[in-house]
């Protein structure tokens, strides 16, 4: 079976701060008010605090083993919220509408005393017309928001609190675009032209009917490249889909080495004046998933090379940021990352515009559970009544975005072994058909295969083996594998019609910077998913070596040479991207956050990030590891990952320590050596000449830090940030990779300190605090600008160490 599918577009992006004569952001100045219990109701009396939006109060909570949130939300609060703001309205002849880009969770709207609107689900936007409660000619307007997370636990990862995302003012003609009203897609595409199909809902919620003109231009950049024109009449009250075509000689494809965009400008024009407008951006591109080939795109056979990430932003928490998102995607494309799946939930708009831009093939995930609920206040509670009209929402919300090639309804959903399972499937399958037909359907299952003894060490059985009834109905596109990575080879017998998507692997386990003495003995923690571990190391710490995983998973390498071996199967999307809070397997209190992620919670990679950086991109890689301070005459195991070279030699203080190559589908080399303390120097070399030299060195005392920003100039809007990276060196300028040392953080100037965190899953600081301890010698301040231009001087200090200051200019 080939499934091929053409380019579609992306929505009209709502970047935060933007301003159009249609839309504005409407986050800045809102009261804010965390009730003491969720009985309490709203009064006059309530001591409201001022902050902007998105903000996710949880974050600012203490980390508490008795909180309901238990393990799975990290131990964070959840409670009942407030937020409230006036404002004023001038046109008394146009709509006014509010939109939300997600609320977490069970939220009421008001506006001036009057309910709007409940939304239970906290991830999907939404939207209320407040126009016929709203108040003209300089009268304040108020808008309510309750927030109800109280009721815990309703999620198996930490979900954030409140308005966690951006919120949006429109002021529109009742003759408009539809929210998420256009749809483009390319049906006919070539080097040569590509055929442009819009689908446009206009609507007419004014007493009189309309005759509209609809004029749509394609833009590539600045030049116009296309253009149609049609006319409607439009019912009072009433709404019509416009049908345009245009035609693009010689396109510019979309692909994610070259994410090239088109950007469709709609004008709605009654008796030749334009009361609307609507920007929609798009790329051309063309998709397949063969049974044989695996991904193609644009004719060419891509392997998907992904990663899942929940939806937080580490020591930022939920509450959206553009530039935190970016910087996770960049540092993902830099270890040669071509994938993101929304694990498990309708992701903030702007993370797929970033897709779009930056070029990501995207697994757009919708539920993770269905009838049958998870958590005992978890979405299922809310299945029957609003599962329909959150995944429409969905689709139509992301239907277009060029970095989109596939639809998840479902992640280990727990009807996947019954038929209701493979009722609920085809109902859903049904719902995105009617919306979108453009991409392939598929869940994450767990495993579609029934291993006879599954394990990750048993042999795979085919003979044994069965199907799950979802997996064997026929109604999914993709057949969508959680883990049991020894299955994968037998796709094609198990599936002989139905392409293959790793949907889920890996889950391996580490703690930046902690090694294990012995490397090359395997672990899978805890022994079973059901059982309370009761094993592991001191601090709750896991081996950085790629050793340890789940017993429902594997390590990196196990399953990485599985998928780069079979052209059939399309890639994978790994268990994770970054940590993230909540989930600490295989721990529990006073872990607070996962050990999944190949970059930790602070976006300091592990070691493990530079196998995948040497089997996924191009550049030359050389990494060794672990860090040179140790015991004299310990015995330490030094692994290298390397590519682009025949062999690497390994020097201790200019000792040769031999010669090592990768055999048969080896991904690393090792030497087991004793340690002395100096330098430990690898040379990669190809036909004998060298390709990069790599030098470890044993530090001295902790003596001062070293600062490094990803960016010394930000934009001064109050919201753009620099990560700024703190490492602990000694007198000579090494990196300490021992050092815990507690670090104190102080600001001068135009920022302020927004978060600090070192990626340790135990650490109970707060990650709004001013202090935090280096694990294992680094640790992270994030500086976000104020709204005015200047200098931010950022002030580190500890105990026994000197100084340092860095400055962020604003602008």
């Amino acid at each position: 079976m080939t499934i091929l599918v053409v380019g579609t577009s992306c929505q009209s992006p709502k970047v935060s701060g933007e301003t159009s004569a249609r839309e504005v952001n409407f986050s800045n100045n809102w009261q804010f008010y965390l009730a003491a219990q969720a009985s309490d109701s709203i009064s006059e009396h309530i001591n409201w605090r001022t902050l902007n939006v998105p903000h996710d109060w949880s974050i600012e909570g203490e980390f508490k083993k008795d909180h309901p949130a238990d393990l799975g939300g990290g131990y964070l609060p959840g409670g009942l919220g407030w937020y409230k703001k006036t404002f004023t309205v001038e046109d008394a002849n146009k709509m006014t509408i509010i939109h939300f880009d997600g609320v977490y969770m069970d939220s009421d709207v008001w506006i001036n005393g009057h309910h709007v609107g409940n939304r239970p689900n906290g991830y999907i936007g939404f939207e209320y017309d407040l126009t016929p409660y709203i108040k003209y000619n300089g009268q304040e307007n108020e808008i309510l928001v309750k927030v109800d997370n109280s009721k815990q636990p309703n999620s198996r990862w930490y979900s954030g609190s409140g308005i966690y995302r951006n919120v949006w003012l429109k002021t529109i003609d009742k003759l408009h675009v539809d929210t998420w009203g256009t749809f483009i897609t390319t049906p006919n595409v070539s080097t040569e032209q590509a055929e442009t199909v819009l689908e446009i809902n206009l609507k007419n919620e004014d007493a009189e009917a309309k005759e509209a003109t609809v004029i749509t231009s394609i833009y590539k950049g600045n030049v116009q490249v296309g253009t149609a024109t049609a006319s409607a009449s439009i019912n009072a009250n009433d709404s019509k889909t416009i049908i345009q075509n245009i035609t693009v000689e010689n396109p510019q494809l979309w692909s994610v080495e070259h994410p090239e965009i088109y950007t469709a400008k709609t004008e709605v024009q009654v008796a030749g004046q334009t009361v609307d407008e609507y920007t929609t951006p798009f790329g051309i591109r063309t998709f397949e998933f063969d049974w044989n080939k695996g991904f193609l795109l644009n004719g060419e056979q891509v392997k998907i090379k992904g990663v899942c990430n929940h939806h937080d932003l580490g020591p930022l928490g939920s509450a959206v940021n553009t530039r935190a998102l970016e910087r996770q995607l960049q540092i993902m494309k830099d270890m040669g990352v071509n994938g993101i799946r929304t694990a498990h939930n309708p992701p903030t708009p702007e993370l797929l515009e970033l897709c779009d831009t930056m070029g990501f093939i995207v697994m757009d995930e919708m539920f993770d559970m269905w009838n049958n609920t998870k958590s005992p206040h978890d979405y299922a509670n809310y299945w029957k009544e609003w599962h329909q009209k959150d995944l429409e929402d969905f689709i139509i919300r992301d239907r277009n975005h060029p970095s989109i090639f596939m639809w998840s309804v479902g992640n280990e959903i727990q009807e996947q072994w019954n038929e209701q399972g493979v009722t609920t499937a085809k109902e859903l399958k049904a719902i995105v058909r009617n919306l979108d037909t453009t991409r392939p359907i598929t869940v994450a299952m767990n495993p579609p295969v029934n291993m006879p003894n599954a394990d990750v060490t048993t042999q795979f059985d085919v003979e044994k083996a069965s199907l799950n009834p979802v997996a064997a109905s026929g109604v999914l596109d993709l057949i969508g594998y959680n883990y049991a990575h020894n299955t994968f080879p037998f796709h094609q017998q198990n599936f002989p019609e139905t392409p293959f998507i790793a949907t889920e692997t890996t889950s391996g386990l580490q703690t930046r910077g902690y090694y294990d003495k012995k490397s090359d003995t395997l672990k899978r923690w805890p022994v079973r998913w059901d059982l309370p571990f009761d094993g592991g190391n001191p601090g709750n710490t896991v081996s950085a070596y790629d050793q340890v995983s789940t017993p429902w998973g594997s390590t990196h390498e196990e399953t990485w040479k599985i998928i780069k071996k079979y052209d059939f199967l399309s890639g994978m999307y790994i268990w994770t991207g970054f940590d993230y809070i909540g989930e600490p397997t295989p721990y529990v209190w006073p872990s607070r956050s996962s050990y999944f992620g190949i970059v930790d919670l602070a976006g300091f990679p592990k070691d493990v990030y530079y196998m995948y950086q040497s089997e996924w991109t191009d550049k030359d890689v050389l990494h060794i590891f672990p860090h040179w301070n140790w015991t004299e005459g310990e015995t330490v195991d030094v692994w290298a990952y390397y590519n682009n070279a025949d062999e690497v030699e390994l020097f201790v203080n200019g000792t040769s320590q031999g010669i090592k190559k990768k055999e048969g589908d080896d991904l690393h080399v090792m030497w087991r050596i004793p340690f002395e303390a100096g330098t430990v120097k690898a040379v990669s070399r190809k036909d004998g000449q060298v390709v990069l030299e790599k030098e470890l060195k044993t530090s001295g005392e902790a003596a001062t830090v070293k600062l490094t920003a990803d960016r010394q100039t930000i934009t001064a809007d109050g919201k753009d940030l620099s990560f700024i990276t703190v490492d602990v060196v000694d007198a000579d300028g090494n990196f300490v990779a021992t050092a815990q040392n507690q670090l104190n953080f102080s600001i001068e100037g135009n920022g302020e300190i927004f978060a600090v965190g070192n990626g340790d899953p135990t650490n109970h600081e707060s990650f709004k605090g001013k202090t935090h301890k280096a694990l294992n010698g680094k640790c992270l301040v994030v500086v976000k600008s104020t709204d005015k231009a200047g200098i931010a001087t950022l002030k580190v200090t500890s105990d026994g160490l000197q100084e340092a200051t860095i400055t962020v200019t604003t602008k």
